[in-house]
């Protein structure tokens, strides 16, 4: 079941090494979602689809998911791992998120394999939707499923910031 809407939600900005990044966290200092600044608008699509017509208030993130993300760009691959994040969505799609979190570091999956990692191995198309829709990008790390014959594939933020991804954790990718 989905987690109840939050009242309000807060709009930071976070600077770091591939680009700025903008960050949606809730009143207890969860994050609802991460995108990319020049990818507003698919964030806040992203955000109707699962909050509705909420504004976003300025509002500084939590210090804890800024260190978290400073760490991981200095290559803690682990930190992230502590951020703390929700989100709405269907049944199915916070489960494909939530195998996201489960593509150990330095790896990548294929649809194939993320869509049989939920126990539902002909759901390949769908899980390419939910991991599509994942708003909480880089976190959740949806850059690390790629083509079943090892090629990238389509990513919200770019093949360019995918491949910097994948090559800042060690991930083997044609």
């Amino acid at each position: 079941m989905p987690d109840a809407p939050p009242e309000r939600l807060f709009l930071d900005r976070y600077s770091n090494p591939l680009a700025e990044i903008l960050l949606v966290t809730d009143e207890q200092g969860d994050l609802r979602a991460l995108d990319f600044a020049d990818h507003e608008a698919r964030m806040l699509r992203l955000l109707r689809l699962h909050y509705g017509d909420r504004k976003l208030e300025p509002g500084a993130a939590p210090d804890s998911i800024k260190r978290a993300l400073d760490d991981y760009f200095r290559g803690d691959l682990q930190a992230l791992r502590r951020v703390s994040w929700k989100t709405n969505g269907t049944d199915f799609q916070r489960a494909v998120w939530k195998a996201l979190t489960e593509i150990p570091d330095g790896e990548t999956w294929s649809y194939a394999g993320l869509a049989a990692h939920i126990g539902k191995p002909k759901a390949m198309r769908a899980v390419g939707l939910a991991n599509g829709s994942n708003p909480v990008g880089i976190v959740v790390p949806c850059h690390r499923v790629i083509g079943a014959n090892g090629t990238l594939t389509g990513y919200g933020g770019g093949i360019e910031r995918k491949r910097w991804l994948l090559q800042h954790e060690g991930a083997a990718f044609r």
